[in-house]
């Protein structure tokens, strides 16, 4: 809803909020490793604007092209990026304590090196991590994988 209210979609009162709209071109947005849309939010993602890599096309081309062909469109129009990974878009077996796990999900080290790759550009800003639910977590894996894939996109590297 965040993501929608920014980008120019949904409820006037919150598209309108910041007196500008969008504050986010749409086609300044990727979104990356989705593989569970509402039905109903469908057509708005398709129609909006924002370049969207499935699950598909990470299978199909490999996380290495999805995202060079992410940061070549977010680049595009910006020098400066904001990244937001949601949890949920791990496989579960990864990272168990998500709100809304759904299997079939960017692997541990899928997730690694769309991070690593994101440090490399050295254009992003600005990190958020959200959905870990501590709750739902089993022995704190989804929190500790979390804290890992930061320290990848803030360039933490193995040698």
């Amino acid at each position: 809803m965040a993501l929608a209210s920014i980008v120019g979609l949904g409820d006037p009162r919150l598209v309108n909020l910041a007196g500008k709209t969008p504050i986010i071109e749409p086609a300044n947005v990727v979104l990356i490793g989705v593989r569970d849309i509402d039905r109903e939010e469908r057509a708005s993602v398709r129609d909006s604007g924002i370049h969207v890599f499935t699950m598909r096309d990470v299978d199909e081309l490999g996380m290495r092209r999805v995202i060079e062909s992410a940061l070549r469109q977010v680049t595009q129009h910006c020098s400066r990026f904001h990244v937001s990974i949601d949890m949920d878009f791990l496989d579960p077996l990864d990272a168990p304590g998500v709100g809304t796990p759904c299997p079939g999900g960017v692997t541990y080290r899928e997730g690694h090196l769309a991070m690593e790759m994101i440090a490399d550009s050295g254009c992003m800003c600005s990190f958020e991590v959200v959905e870990v639910n501590p709750i739902l977590d089993t022995a704190n894996a989804t929190s500790k994988l979390a804290v890992e894939l930061a320290l990848s996109a803030f360039g933490k590297r193995i040698l």
